[in-house]
């Protein structure tokens, strides 16, 4: 039986303020890496995302359709997944006439709280045909097997 992953929880105010700090990198970090007519100045963005079990791990799938992949950045920190990214308008004609505005445009962030063992050395990341896929496998569970202990015989004469 596979266990529920995603949490959507409480975060105690130490965390909060380590995922804050880490946000403001991964920002500052987009910002470094954008030319100036990517950037975004206002506004804000919720992408929407599905977080799937799979029986070898989690995969969270984010619709990011028109974020280049340097817009994109990826961290996972305790048991907390935080994507954050920056949804650039496209150009547009001067003086355009708008008749219907749905998309969004602007900084975004998404956090998923995910619980067990993840082998985060071993996660991916891709983007493909405005899809981003975020695949973190599933430690080995190693309680109930028995673990051999290595025995090491010490010479030295007990004083």
């Amino acid at each position: 039986m596979m266990a529920a992953v995603a949490q959507f929880s409480f975060v105690p105010s130490a965390e909060t303020r380590e995922l804050s700090g880490d946000l403001q990198e991964l920002f500052d970090d987009i910002d470094a890496a954008l030319p100036p007519e990517q950037r975004v100045y206002s506004g804000e963005c919720r992408p929407a995302l599905d977080v799937v079990e799979t029986k070898n791990g989690v995969e969270v799938i984010v619709d990011v359709a028109g974020v280049p992949a340097q817009a994109l950045r990826i961290l996972f920190r305790g048991d907390t997944l935080l994507i954050a990214g920056e949804k650039a308008p496209g150009p547009v004609a001067a003086e355009p006439t708008f008749h219907l505005i749905e998309r969004e445009f602007g900084r975004f962030a998404r956090g998923v709280r995910l619980t067990g063992a993840f082998d985060v050395a071993r996660a991916s990341a891709s983007l493909n045909a405005g899809e981003l896929t975020i695949v973190l496998p599933r430690l080995a569970d190693r309680r109930g097997r028995a673990h051999a202990i290595p025995l090491t015989t010490i010479t030295e004469p007990r004083s």
